[in-house]
């Protein structure tokens, strides 16, 4: 099974938050996800988190091989975690 690391988008128009999530390549994207890794809030305000990632689980799928698309690349990359 090739997984991949990607975003999949919620939250209502013009207030998008994103879920990190791994997927498998095979059945696309809009079959669902393996697991879910994490958020991302690009629109946070106040005391809100912009990102948070469940280190632990992210570093498990990478170390299995699963390929990070090019925006969780670079969240990783915010969050000091490897995402090359």
């Amino acid at each position: 099974m090739a997984v991949r690391l990607r975003l999949q988008r919620r939250g209502k128009k013009k207030e998008p938050y994103y879920r990190v999530v791994a997927t498998d390549r095979a059945v696309g994207p809009q079959a669902g996800c393996i697991e879910e890794l994490g958020f991302y809030r690009p629109v946070a305000s106040g005391e809100e988190t912009e990102l948070e990632l469940n280190e632990e689980r992210v570093k498990h799928w990478l170390d299995s091989g699963a390929q990070p698309s090019s925006s969780v690349r670079d969240l990783l990359r915010k969050a000091d975690l490897n995402g090359d």
